[in-house]
């Protein structure tokens, strides 16, 4: 079986496209995206070829560019191409060359995917790339996915050519005469990547010849098993791991997680959406006894165990919300809540938790309703005395997540009337002697 045939094998087997998908080829120069592009050409499939320039190599980079646009123009295929200030960008995002590199072709590789109409973008990554991830991934520390290596096809990103290894790609390209050009930083051990390319792959082929196949094998059971895992953590997770209905929380109720505790990698798996590192988890564990109150964080979401539960939040800047209400206002909202605001000569008493009864005449306006803050004191009715805000939220069992969605109504000299749902402030209730009363509905 020849390369273009093994090719529309893979292709097949691995369902990376239909036959009518447009395809955007991310060709540099090198022999494998240049042997790539070859065999999509030969295969009469629908392209357009995408090269970036980084200006990273001076004249070098400008004639990878002159290939590129050239072998287009040879097969009459469309060629884009965006030059790129890499270092400029490195230096103000504070992220490594490589990483700036990575960041700004991908994002341009789909912004051209949607713009011509594509369906998927191809890279040229072979079986060696793939076994280096593997071994990068093994030395820096990784857990079960990060053994899986390079997969074929995510999202919208194919890589057609990982059934090659990379010296059948340069042989083919050999055979085929294909034009390429080297990149020589891909010589230099500079790079952790090169250094596993250049120095260990061929010590491992001195132990074993058939090392890249071997080793790819292997990737490929690790694979298998980790699918198994994730066919049983899944709908663990989704029994014990409950979104709230009224915010962007997760409620995990610890009766039910604690058989899990005892294994920590199965902890990680099931805490893997929300990027807990295996450190976090074991601190977790080891504190599960007596750590009602602490707070867990990972790169995206924060951790707190409550009394009864674990609560799952995502992290970011909270956005400081303030909605003023004018005398003549009949309605307002709030992060979701609904007032009804009603004036009368009623000065009936009502025990709802969600209607407040105020007197009109201690009230000083615009009111506002926002967000607890820190330092907040008020004078709870049908209690002596004044209280901190923060400590009526311990004594109420209102823990650290929820107590910032409570809506606070203040008078406009930002003195505290009403903690919605919970407690009116005991300085702004009606009395025998009100005269006129300001009514809100928490809805």
């Amino acid at each position: 079986m020849n390369v273009l045939e093994r090719f529309h094998r893979y292709v097949s087997q691995n369902r990376l496209f239909g036959p009518d998908d447009k395809i955007v080829l991310a060709v540099s120069g090198g022999k494998d995206s240049m042997l790539m592009a070859r065999l999509f050409l030969e295969s009469n499939y629908p392209v357009i070829i995408a090269h970036c320039n980084f200006s990273l190599r001076g004249e070098e980079s400008d004639l990878d560019q002159q290939l590129v646009e050239a072998f287009g123009e040879k097969y009459g295929v469309p060629v884009f191409v965006k030059r790129f200030d890499t270092e400029a960008y490195a230096e103000e995002n504070k992220i490594s060359i490589q990483m700036a590199a990575r960041e700004l072709r991908y994002q341009w590789f789909e912004e051209l995917r949607i713009a011509q109409g594509c369906a998927y973008i191809s890279v040229a990554q072979h079986r060696n790339d793939h076994i280096e991830t593997v071994l990068l991934n093994m030395i820096r520390g990784t857990g079960l996915a990060g053994l899986q290596g390079i997969q074929p096809k995510r999202e919208r990103i194919i890589r057609p050519l990982l059934f090659l290894r990379a010296a059948e790609v340069a042989e083919e390209v050999r055979v085929l005469q294909v034009p390429y050009r080297d990149d020589q930083s891909n010589f230099s051990v500079k790079y952790a990547r090169n250094k596993i390319r250049l120095n260990i792959v061929p010590l491992m082929e001195e132990i074993n010849p058939e090392f890249v196949q071997s080793f790819a094998s292997s990737i490929d059971k690790f694979a298998g098993a980790y699918q198994l895992l994730q066919d049983f953590v899944h709908p663990v997770r989704q029994s014990l791991f409950k979104e709230s209905k009224a915010s962007t929380e997760v409620l995990i109720e610890k009766k039910s997680l604690e058989p899990y505790l005892t294994n920590v990698a199965l902890l990680y798996e099931l805490f893997q959406p929300y990027h807990f590192q295996k450190n976090v988890l074991e601190d977790l564990v080891a504190t599960w006894e007596n750590g009602t109150g602490r707070i867990f964080e990972s790169d995206s979401h924060r951790l707190l165990v409550d009394r009864t539960h674990l609560i799952l939040h995502p992290t970011g800047p909270e956005v400081e919300a303030r909605v003023c209400i004018e005398e003549s206002d009949e309605q307002a909202e709030w992060k979701g809540f609904h007032f009804n605001i009603e004036k009368s000569f009623s000065a009936d008493i009502v025990k709802e938790k969600h209607i407040a009864k105020i007197d009109w005449d201690k009230l000083q306006f615009p009111l506002q309703i926002r967000s607890w803050q820190e330092g907040d004191i008020f004078y709870p009715l049908g209690m002596q005395g004044k209280k901190k805000v923060s400590d009526y939220f311990i004594q109420q069992k209102i823990n650290s997540f929820a107590k910032s969605r409570i809506p606070i109504l203040v008078d406009g000299t930002g003195e505290i009337i009403w903690i919605v749902n919970y407690r009116l402030d005991n300085r702004f209730k009606i009395t025998n002697n009100t005269k006129k009363v300001f009514t809100l509905v928490c809805e």
